[in-house]
């Protein structure tokens, strides 16, 4: 399924209410971000509404999965000791 990659470039601040809840429906929450949309007539619209904020491209690409950090400690418990 085609994807669309899209990234903010432009800020949402000085922009009406309607635009910066397009943006948040998006999935974007500041400049510089990317996210991957499925390819639908709905986020089509949403970009073509918001275009002079965002960077889009289509794109048979899937995002790569999400990498865990260790905790803050650095270590994780794997069995407590009785």
């Amino acid at each position: 399924m085609k994807m669309i990659k899209i990234k903010q470039v432009k800020s949402s601040v000085a922009c009406k209410q309607a635009h910066r809840d397009t943006v948040r429906a998006l999935g974007l929450k500041r400049i510089g971000q990317t996210v991957f949309q499925k390819d639908t007539p709905q986020i089509r619209g949403m970009l073509k509404t918001v275009n002079y904020l965002l960077a889009w491209e289509l794109t048979d690409e899937t995002p790569s999965p999400k990498v865990k950090k260790p905790n803050a400690k650095g270590y994780t418990v794997i069995k407590q000791k009785q």
